[in-house]
């Protein structure tokens, strides 16, 4: 089955540095509670807020061992009124056996207001 893996997490400055630490550590731990192997990603998304303008999210998975092939794209979010600011979300599509009500989704940092309901609390 094919399934979508979500996460969030922000920034508080826009920077290259801050941007590359953030999404590492969000991809890290998406990769860990959902053993997520490269060979069974079929796309990466990554959206932004439109005060992340320094680098993109994407570049990170190269840092990746065995994710080069995995298509990522980045696209800014919707500019939506008294939305979160800086923040990073992601989508990963997914080939797995897993049920949909056990993947584990990602929020952190103040990203864990956007769905409280499926955030992975740091422990």
């Amino acid at each position: 089955m094919v399934r979508g893996i979500r996460g969030a997490i922000t920034i508080e400055n826009n920077t290259d540095a801050e941007i590359s630490i953030a999404t590492k550590e969000l991809v890290q731990e998406l990769i860990l509670k959902n053993d997520i192997n490269p060979k069974n990603v079929a796309q990466v998304l990554f959206t932004v807020t439109q005060d992340i303008t320094a680098a993109f999210p994407a570049k990170v998975l190269r840092e990746f061992a065995d994710w080069s092939y995995v298509p990522v794209v980045c696209a800014v979010e919707i500019p939506v009124p008294n939305s979160l600011p800086f923040c990073i979300r992601v989508l990963m599509t997914v080939n797995t056996d897993v049920e949909q009500d056990e993947i584990t989704h990602v929020y952190l940092r103040e990203a864990t207001k956007l769905r409280p309901d499926l955030t992975l609390t740091n422990e």
